[in-house]
């Protein structure tokens, strides 16, 4: 039985759109692609944030977004700069939360 090209081009074409639409799904622990392009989003606006702030040294703090819940790490030189780091990035459209686990050096 020979099997025409246009029977594989369906097939090829079904089997894409179901790798597709399953790899696109989000669950509790894995963001879906629109959720990935958001939080990439809001992760390079709240760098920008802290960047553009003259009390932040930006360079030593690490930023990490998931659902719009922004995570801070890294280290800083004082309370005050992990305190503003946390006020700046609370400042961001789209920031619901921030988890500032950043540590004062000794």
């Amino acid at each position: 039985m020979k099997l025409s090209p246009t029977f594989f081009a369906i097939l090829l074409g079904a089997s894409v759109t179901v790798a597709t639409i399953g790899g696109c799904a989000a669950t509790s622990t894995r963001e879906s692609t629109g959720e990935y392009i958001d939080n990439t989003s809001l992760t390079a606006r709240v760098k920008s944030a802290l960047v553009s702030d003259e009390l932040v040294r930006a360079r030593d703090v690490q930023v990490e977004s998931f659902r719009g819940v922004v995570q801070l790490s890294g280290f800083v030189d004082t309370n005050a700069q992990k305190d503003r780091a946390k006020v700046v990035a609370e400042s961001v459209t789209g920031v619901k939360e921030v988890k500032n686990n950043l540590i004062v050096k000794k």
